[in-house]
C-alpha cells in the first residue's frame, strides 16, 4: 500500500470533517438563541445518535484495521520471494511448503495451498495453479471483507440520520398541532433533533466512502500484482529455472 496517498487520504478526509462538522456547529449555534455545546446538540438528536456514535467508532476502527492488515508488503511478503523462487526453480514443493509454513502473508498462504496439492502427487502445474486460484479467491473474501463494512457503514449512516430527521419533523408538527406556533422555544429541540441527525450522518458517511474506495482500489492493485509473481514463481516451476540472484542466497 502506498503510505504516502494513504496519509493524504487521510488528512484530507480529516480536513473535510473538521470543516463540516464547525459549519454545522457555527450554523446550529447561529439558529439558537444561546450558543450550544457539543453534547447538547447530541442530545437534541434523540435517539439516533446512538447508532450514529456506534457506526462512527466503527468506522474509525475498520479505517485503522483495513491500513494495518492491507498493507502491501504485509500481504506479499517480498523478503521472502528469493527464497521461495529459489526452491520454486529446484521444483521442490517440500521447500516452498518449508518456506511458506508459519509466514503471514497471502502469498505465502496461496503458494502454501499450490504446493500442498503438488507434495506426494505428479507435479501437475494446471493443478497447483487451480489450488492457488482457489486459495486467493478464499483469502479475497475474507480481506474484502472489512472494506465492505466501511461502504455498508458509508450507506446506512445517512438512512439513520434521515431516521432521526423524520422523528423531529413529525415531533415539530405534533407540537404545532398543540399550540406551539408561537412558542418557537417548543419547536426548537425537535427541529434540531431533524437538523443534527442528518448532519451527522452525513459526516459518518463521508469519510466511510472515501476510505472504502481509497482501500478498495489499492487491494485490488496489490491482487494484480500478486497474480503477476505468483505467474512468475510458476513459470520458474515449470521450467526449472533459477535465477542467479536466488541461487546465490544460502
Amino acid at each position: 500500500m502506498n503510505w504516502t496517498k494513504l496519509k493524504h487520504v487521510l488528512c484530507g478526509t480529516g480536513l473535510l470533517v473538521l470543516t463540516t462538522s464547525t459549519l454545522w456547529a457555527q450554523e446550529a449555534a447561529a439558529a439558537s438563541a444561546t450558543e450550544m455545546t457539543l453534547l447538547q446538540l447530541i442530545k437534541n438528536g434523540g435517539i439516533a445518535m446512538y447508532p450514529l456514535g456506534l457506526f462512527s467508532i466503527a468506522v474509525i476502527a475498520l479505517v485503522g484495521i483495513n491500513a494495518i492488515n492491507l498493507s502491501e508488503k504485509k500481504l506479499l511478503r517480498p523478503d521472502l520471494h528469493k527464497k521461495i523462487k529459489r526452491e520454486m526453480g529446484k521444483q521442490n514443493p517440500d521447500g516452498v511448503v518449508s518456506a511458506c509454513r508459519d509466514e503471514a502473508g497471502m502469498l505465502p498462504n496461496v503458494l502454501l495451498s499450490g504446493m500442498e496439492r503438488a507434495r506426494g502427487n505428479e507435479m501437475i502445474v494446471e493443478d497447483i495453479k487451480e489450488a492457488m486460484e482457489e486459495s486467493a479467491a478464499e483469502q479475497m473474501m475474507g480481506y474484502m471483507r472489512p472494506i465492505n463494512y466501511l461502504s455498508t457503514l458509508g450507506s446506512v449512516a445517512p438512512m439513520v440520520g434521515l431516521l432521526g430527521t423524520v422523528s423531529g419533523m413529525i415531533k415539530a408538527f405534533q407540537n404545532i398541532g398543540q399550540g406551539g406556533m408561537g412558542k418557537p422555544e417548543v419547536l426548537g429541540a425537535t427541529i434540531g433533533e431533524a437538523l443534527v441527525t442528518t448532519a451527522t450522518g452525513l459526516i459518518i458517511a463521508i469519510p466511510a466512502m472515501i476510505a472504502y474506495f481509497f482501500f478498495k482500489s489499492n487491494f485490488l492493485k496489490t491482487m494484480a500484482t500478486m497474480g503477476k509473481i505468483t505467474g512468475q514463481m510458476m513459470s520458474d516451476f515449470s521450467s526449472g529455472y533459477i535465477d542467479d540472484e536466488g541461487s546465490e542466497e544460502a
